[in-house]
């Protein structure tokens, strides 16, 4: 699935350009999605335990994953999280959805919220919505000024350097799907009873500026994608392909670190005897 990197966001990028249906290197066969999909789970499964169990020992240089997940309403961001991290260890995983601001959110830098949910030491964080809904919806709805929305951008990628800095790995997705697909999605959370719950009335307000919300994601995308924190703009109409590309880009990220068990810190022949005796 090596095909993910390539949906990186560098010059010249166009969010036109992107086909919501692609599934570029993928032959669309159940079985060998199903084998595809679970395929690196061991290596996966590892690779986390190697960043925890560095974290927990305290080994200098240990630094964090974040993965940042945007997209218009009902592009699968709770769907990636669910099989994407269906098997990893809790422990080492922090999830948060960001929502519309709070009042004391809204008295504070707009930074402030996000802030105390980077990934600690050894850990995994999962961002659903993101510090990015401030110069997407704020930049739509017009609800902060066209200087302050400047500023963000910079203050972003400041933040996200920061990050870097102490060796976390960043990696920002846009699930881009169509208009149409949106709209099968809609339909389907109003017919089926059990998905009433999923419904907001607001969804189709914003879809009302789903124009103006691509020209936001296409100039976000520009602005942030660094070499430290790239965005990857991912086909999302094929919910599966999404789920699959997401899932390489994370062990990608976790491969890059280079990660091997934190030696002991005890003397481990003594040890043994001692256990032995016990």
């Amino acid at each position: 699935m090596e095909e993910a990197l390539s949906h990186r966001v560098g010059p010249g990028f166009r969010l036109a350009d992107v086909d919501p249906t692609s599934t570029p290197g993928f032959e669309w066969d159940k079985e060998d999605w199903e084998r595809e999909f679970h395929e690196h789970d061991d290596e996966l499964d590892e690779l986390q335990e190697k960043l925890y169990a560095n974290g927990r020992s305290g080994v200098p240089g240990t630094g964090g994953v974040l993965l940042v997940l945007q997209g218009m309403d009902t592009a699968g961001k709770g769907g990636v999280i669910r099989h994407v991290f269906r098997a990893f260890d809790p422990q080492a995983l922090k999830i948060r959805a960001f929502g519309p601001p709070t009042a004391e959110e809204r008295r504070h830098d707009f930074l402030w919220r996000v802030r105390p949910h980077e990934p600690a030491v050894g850990q995994i964080a999962v961002f659903d919505r993101s510090h990015y809904e401030d110069v997407l919806i704020q930049r739509v709805r017009q609800m902060a000024p066209p200087e302050e929305i400047e500023r963000r951008y910079d203050a972003i990628v400041d933040f996200e350097r920061d990050m870097a800095t102490r060796n976390v790995k960043i990696i920002k997705v846009m699930l881009h799907i169509s208009k149409d697909f949106q709209k099968e999605n809609l339909l389907e959370r109003l017919e089926n009873p059990e998905k009433h719950w999923k419904y907001n009335p607001g969804d189709l307000d914003e879809r009302e500026l789903w124009d103006e919300y691509q020209q936001a994601y296409e100039i976000a995308m520009k602005r942030t994608s660094t070499d430290f924190a790239p965005w990857y703009c991912i086909p999302g109409d094929r919910k599966k392909y999404a789920r699959m590309a997401v899932k390489y880009l994370v062990l990608d990220a976790l491969r890059s670190m280079d990660l091997t068990w934190p030696p002991a810190d005890f003397n481990v022949e003594l040890e043994l005897e001692r256990a032995q005796k016990a």
